[in-house]
């Protein structure tokens, strides 16, 4: 597996992050680092992504830097450009996915039916993003699908929460849980930095304790 994957699954958390001032990475990072999370999927949701990651990437604190809401060839260009050394989809663009591969640019494309994991076993993939993972079955989908598949290995995001992330994180499918919880809107606008690195040390505690 690469070796990007390797370090997400052995974090197991991935927190999802909505950013509207790309100054704000840098204490956010340093926030979950504290927490003990070490990687960060900053969406392209809005104007401050590619700007965040390129600043995160200067920084050079450790964190492993993906983008988020990659929908275009553009978008996954940029990131790239910026620093970020994965990328994440919430569906499967076929133009997107295969522009990714022939790029090396590392990407988790959404599949949350079997035809589209067999588009990215065709393509080689490893990983893909399982979005939104409640919203569209649940562990008991990806157990499901999962078990048809082999070593493919998914990313849910959507609906994770402190309350549902043991039984994820105990699940062999998965990968590491794409997650808000920590990284709310409001704790950033607000910048309660410390409340991000309780609930990121909370997450971690909560992994470690359910792949025991």
């Amino acid at each position: 597996m690469n070796k990007i994957y390797e370090k997400l699954g052995q974090i197991g958390i991935i927190p999802v992050i909505k950013l509207e001032r790309s100054e704000d990475i840098l204490p956010l990072s340093e926030a979950l680092l504290k927490g003990g999370i070490s990687a960060a999927e900053i969406t392209f949701r809005t104007d401050a992504a590619e700007g965040a990651i390129r600043l995160l990437k200067k920084e050079n604190n450790g964190m492993i830097i993906g983008a988020g809401t990659v929908l275009t060839v553009e978008n996954a260009n940029r990131a790239a450009d910026a620093g970020a050394e994965f990328v994440v989809a919430p569906g499967f663009n076929p133009r997107v996915v295969d522009h990714c591969i022939k790029n090396s640019i590392l990407m988790a494309p959404g599949c949350s039916i079997p035809s589209e994991i067999e588009f990215a076993l065709e393509r080689g993939l490893e990983v893909v993003k399982f979005f939104p993972a409640e919203q569209s079955g649940g562990l008991d989908k990806i157990k499901a699908m999962g078990a048809a598949y082999g070593n493919i290995k998914f990313i849910p995001t959507g609906g994770i929460s402190a309350d549902n992330l043991a039984t994820y994180a105990s699940c062999n499918k998965i990968l590491a849980c794409g997650g808000t919880f920590m990284v709310k809107d409001s704790f950033i606008n607000e910048k309660q930095w410390d409340k991000i690195t309780e609930l990121s040390a909370k997450a971690i505690e909560i992994i470690k304790k359910a792949r025991a």
